[in-house]
């Protein structure tokens, strides 16, 4: 699960009350940025990645959505599907996430696995259609972590799917929308 934040730093305070606004915002019931970096950390740590790397991305995890936040629109927390307009601006949350983070000083490394954190392994994802190994492993990560942790949760527009749909569907889109290493190594023990 998530590391403890660092012992006597106040910002990391301010980071988990943030990230408990922005899961407030999307209309979470639990601490869905908490349990995006408690996997992300974890599949992190199975593929060696450094520790201040692994902290990066969990700062990044807990705080991946806040440009849906700083947009503050109605559809993102409507109890239906999202219009093709709709769905197109929601893309913009991305970016919109990488400039508020630059806002409230988080590093140049959370602040790009915030914007790519929805870059797809074949190419076909946004903001920057990043591809393979150009998406950086800890944005590749989080993405999956994401991924597993919202298709696992209720959301306004739809009941929670099972751990194993969540993880069939992670299989089933290796390759394509999330890298098959950082697929594998989430599911070695889950």
């Amino acid at each position: 699960m998530l590391s403890t934040p660092r012992a006597g730093s106040r910002f990391d305070e301010k980071l988990l009350e943030l990230s408990s606004q922005i899961d407030a915002f999307e209309q979470y019931s639990h601490a869905h940025g908490l349990q995006v970096a408690g996997i992300a950390d974890s599949i992190a740590a199975k593929l060696h990645i450094s520790e201040n790397d692994r902290f990066v991305l969990q700062q990044a995890a807990l705080l991946h959505d806040i440009g849906e936040m700083a947009m503050n629109r109605e559809y993102i927390s409507a109890a239906r599907e999202l219009s093709d307009g709709e769905r197109f601006d929601l893309h913009r949350h991305t970016v919109i996430g990488e400039q508020d983070a630059a806002k409230r000083g988080l590093g140049k490394g959370v602040q790009l696995l915030i914007r790519w954190h929805h870059e797809w392994w074949n190419g076909g994802g946004y903001p920057d259609a990043l591809a393979g190994d150009e998406i950086p492993l800890t944005a590749r990560i989080l993405r999956v972590a994401d991924a597993y942790a919202s298709m696992t949760s209720d959301r306004p527009f739809r009941a929670a799917v099972s751990e194993d749909a969540a993880r069939q569907h992670l299989s089933s889109l290796a390759a394509i929308e999330f890298d098959p290493a950082v697929v594998r190594a989430f599911l070695a023990d889950s």
